[in-house]
């Protein structure tokens, strides 16, 4: 096996003092709380996979779409560089497109979120809310 760094970028959708979120399912943190998001492939930008994984995941249009953080993350056995994001819904209602990766999909009030929440998906509100933008995530 050879240890490679992986991308991901991930998209938070805020609207109304909720956040949309998914329950994953069949990958790492399976049964945590996440949001959009997904590898990015090569060729493509982080701004392009965010909205090729909404478009596949829950077959909805994001815009709007506006950098939140990026984070050098090692967790759940895995070291990824995560880009994050936030976006709006242009267009679509969000539907469960892959059984295989979401378990189910809800609106949640940002102060009374789920646990256990992806660690990606924390540090993208908590940069919403602080401003802050670069973090740094071992594994204890």
């Amino acid at each position: 096996m050879v240890d490679v760094i992986k991308v991901g970028a991930g998209v938070v959708i805020i609207r109304d003092g909720q956040t949309l979120l998914t329950k994953r399912r069949g990958s790492h943190a399976e049964g945590c709380y996440g949001s959009l998001g997904g590898h990015v492939e090569f060729g493509e930008s982080p701004v392009d996979a965010v909205k090729r994984e909404a478009q596949e995941e829950l077959g909805i249009e994001i815009g709007n779409i506006q950098f939140v953080s990026c984070t050098n993350m090692r967790k759940y056995g895995e070291h990824y560089i995560d880009i994050s994001f936030v976006a709006e819904i242009v267009s679509g209602e969000p539907t469960i497109m892959e059984t295989n990766t979401i378990e189910s999909i809800g609106w949640f009030p940002l102060n009374d979120l789920p646990s256990p929440l992806f660690e990606p998906v924390r540090i993208a509100l908590e940069a919403v809310r602080t401003g802050n933008r670069y973090f740094e995530v071992t594994e204890n």
